[in-house]
């Protein structure tokens, strides 16, 4: 397949990261990142999330307000990806923002951190609609596509759907965690995640951090 030219302006930089679940337990994949990007694709109108690579990241430092170009492919398996392309090649800034400017308010705009950072400061659930109304450009907000493997005796019946988390400061007032969230599991059992799961995740920062 012929890769597609991409351009535009980076609206949004998040974590690009996949979810596995087993009933209570949880691991993730830390991919790289997530760009949104509205522009063009292959010269026609778009507003298209775009996955690039950690090393993407650190090399080019891209973040919301730059303009980029490059080009991409389809995602393969729209199931395990956050975003709708990837494979991204001849990737480069045409216009870069002021690297300087820090937000001090939500939506965080500012550069993200490193996945490292992600991984230390630890998740805590949040409402789709909030995800999508008010934190779809915050650097802290993010998407996952999540892997449910609903029986360890017969690990091919898989279920895949998509869940919004926040790594932002506790204090943000954006924030609404949404309803806790139900995990399938053998035999029609159920697992319910309830709020300790997020308090225990981020138990080590305090409310503004």
């Amino acid at each position: 397949m012929d890769k597609m030219i991409f351009e535009g302006l980076v609206r949004s930089v998040q974590p690009r990261i996949r979810l596995g679940r087993s009933f209570d337990q949880t691991h993730h994949n830390y991919l790289g990142f997530a760009l949104l990007v509205e522009g063009s694709l292959d010269e026609a109108p778009s507003v298209i999330w775009i996955g690039i690579g950690k090393a993407a990241q650190a090399k080019h430092l891209f973040q919301v307000g730059d303009s980029i170009s490059g080009e991409c492919l389809p995602v393969a398996d729209a199931r395990l990806e956050p975003v709708g392309y990837y494979k991204v090649s001849k990737l480069k800034k045409t216009w870069e923002r002021n690297l300087h400017t820090i937000r001090v308010y939500p939506p965080w705009t500012d550069l993200a951190p490193e996945l490292e950072t992600y991984r230390a400061r630890g998740h805590r659930r949040l409402d789709a609609r909030t995800y999508k109304g008010k934190c779809i450009t915050c650097k802290w907000g993010c998407r996952m596509p999540v892997e449910i493997m609903v029986d360890h005796w017969n690990p091919g019946i898989l279920q895949y759907r998509f869940e919004t988390f926040c790594y932002g400061p506790k204090n943000c007032p954006f924030y609404k965690p949404g309803p806790n969230r139900k995990v399938p599991g053998r035999g029609g059992s159920v697992f319910y995640e309830e709020d300790w799961v997020d308090e225990e995740n981020t138990r080590h920062r305090g409310k503004a951090e």
